[in-house]
């Protein structure tokens, strides 16, 4: 039996007791104690969520701490990023994540699964790290950044009617998709990619970082440090072909269909040409179209 040594790391902790429709709160004092039992000595910052949280994090001093953490899903990352990347502390100790949200797809490129909090708490060290890019994206008078993917049409449709199904937990987001996936329409979009302008009816434009979002592995070619944008669009297909799709999309077969087009960039435009769409960053909404993106390379340091 090999015994892993422990490196005991004295943390920033942001904790979102609403992330995961409340599954959070119930796991903290389980999360807390898993820090504690590890030696990690802790100071623990409550989040609101939304802009609240940024501005907290913005404020927060990071002197002292040998890591700065989110402990929820991918929307509380995005959420704690920003301001952690907007910080003002000369020195900034690497940032991680405890996957207890809804949607913890970051940490899957990390090597993590959702629930993986123990094994998260018991990998941290320093000196093992790897730098991370992120998206920036600017639909509004502020720029901000994205970590795992920024998308408007479908998905993000499916978002907008989740929202208002919140109280279902998952189940909201089963009944966004069906809601969704019967009532199709297409978006004549302008998509232009360093330069080169893409005019085409599409059902969703995903602009990734990473390679999974949720349990979809939407971008099996994207790297999170490469630099580089991996754009993923699908173009007209009946209900019928959707839910055929669906599956190939949870292995990355989705990208040999060839109602699918695979680009890669890194300064894109997206404009619908009726009518603004809604955009989703990390599972959350955020504004409307028009949209820029573009990305800053090697941005964050994170915990490996």
């Amino acid at each position: 039996m090999i015994l892993t040594k422990i490196i005991k790391v004295k943390i920033l902790l942001f904790y979102n007791d609403f992330a995961g429709n409340g599954r959070a709160k119930k796991q903290k004092e389980n999360a807390l104690n898993l820090l504690k039992n590890a030696g990690h000595q802790l100071t623990l910052i409550l989040t609101l969520g939304g802009e609240k949280t940024t501005k907290t994090v913005k404020e927060t001093s990071f002197k002292g701490f040998e890591g700065v953490i989110a402990a929820g899903g991918d929307g509380t990352l995005m959420e704690v990023a920003n301001g952690y990347i907007q910080n003002p502390s000369t020195k900034k100790p690497p940032l991680g994540i405890l996957p207890i949200g809804t949607g913890n797809a970051f940490i899957r490129d990390l090597g993590y699964q959702t629930g993986q909090v123990k094994e998260v708490i018991e990998s941290l060290d320093p000196k093992k790290t790897k730098w991370v890019d992120a998206g920036i994206a600017q639909n509004g008078s502020l720029p901000y950044y994205f970590f795992n993917i920024i998308g408007i049409g479908f998905t993000s449709d499916v978002t907008v009617t989740a929202q208002k199904f919140k109280w279902l937990g998952n189940f909201a987001y089963t009944i966004g998709i069906l809601y969704r996936s019967l009532n199709l329409k297409t978006e004549p979009t302008i998509i232009e990619i360093d330069g080169k302008k893409h005019e085409l009816d599409t059902l969703f434009v995903e602009v990734s970082n990473t390679r999974y979002t949720s349990n979809f592995l939407m971008a099996p070619a994207a790297s999170f440090n490469d630099g580089i944008l991996d754009v993923t669009i699908l173009k007209k297909m009946n209900t019928f072909q959707l839910i055929k799709a669906f599956p190939k999309i949870l292995t990355g077969d989705h990208i040999h269909l060839k109602e699918v087009i695979s680009l890669r960039g890194k300064d894109i435009t997206i404009t619908t040409k009726k009518r603004s769409k809604a955009v989703s960053p990390d599972g959350e909404l955020k504004g409307k179209t028009p949209l820029k993106i573009g990305i800053k390379h090697k941005a964050v340091e994170f915990f490996a």
